[in-house]
């Protein structure tokens, strides 16, 4: 993976809406309230290229070719818990994309990725593959989602997350290199216990109002 394919979202509104997520003050309404709209902002970055195809309507006034997204609707993969922040705003932007769940935890110990879950639609080859997490800390999680999102056959895979630690970065590039990153920013490296240094804590935690 090439330097090009880590996208960093520098948006205000992104920036803006992160540093109010990383206030150890901010509620757990507030935070999940966030999350799900950096989820719809980031949508808009990781689509910026989708393919379009020239179709006929017809408009109240005149038949014409517009553009709409061609291929098949896109596959959207939360790594369970935190990933689901981003679904629904990413859902408010392609109401008509598939959803795959992945359900992995961080073995507190190895801090390596166990799955427990894993639903996903069976005809990946032909879709993209958003694969989010608010969180690239480690990459074991996101490095084993991948892993099973190929498993089934997907060869278009793009990752989504809020905060990536250089570590993550690098552990992802090593795995899967072939797949492009987004991010709303890199921080400064990981702590003894795995977490992202300044960071925002354990987004799932903050989310669900768990700890």
């Amino acid at each position: 993976m090439a330097a090009d394919d880590i996208h960093l979202v520098s948006h205000p509104l992104v920036q803006h809406k992160l540093s109010l997520m990383r206030d150890r003050e901010r509620s757990t309404k507030g935070f999940r309230e966030l999350l799900n709209e950096i989820g719809m902002l980031l949508c808009y970055e990781v689509t910026r290229d989708l393919p379009l195809e020239m179709v006929d309507i017809e408009t109240p006034i005149a038949p014409m070719k517009a553009p709409q997204i061609a291929g098949k609707k896109l596959t959207l993969a939360p790594i369970l818990r935190a990933g689901v922040g981003f679904l629904d705003g990413m859902l408010a932007l392609i109401p008509s994309a598939r959803v795959a769940h992945i359900g992995l935890y961080r073995d507190p110990n190895t801090l390596e990725a166990v799955e427990y879950y894993f639903k996903a639609p069976q005809d990946l080859s032909d879709r993209t593959v958003i694969l989010m997490d608010p969180m690239l800390a480690t990459g074991n999680s996101a490095c084993a989602a991948a892993s099973l999102l190929k498993a089934r056959g997907a060869r278009d895979i793009r990752f989504v997350c809020l905060l990536a630690a250089p570590e993550g970065i690098a552990q992802f590039r090593k795995l899967h290199g072939d797949i492009p990153i987004w991010t709303a920013a890199v921080d400064e490296r990981l702590n003894d216990h795995g977490y992202i240094v300044p960071g925002l804590g354990d987004a799932g935690d903050r989310m669900f109002g768990t700890k």
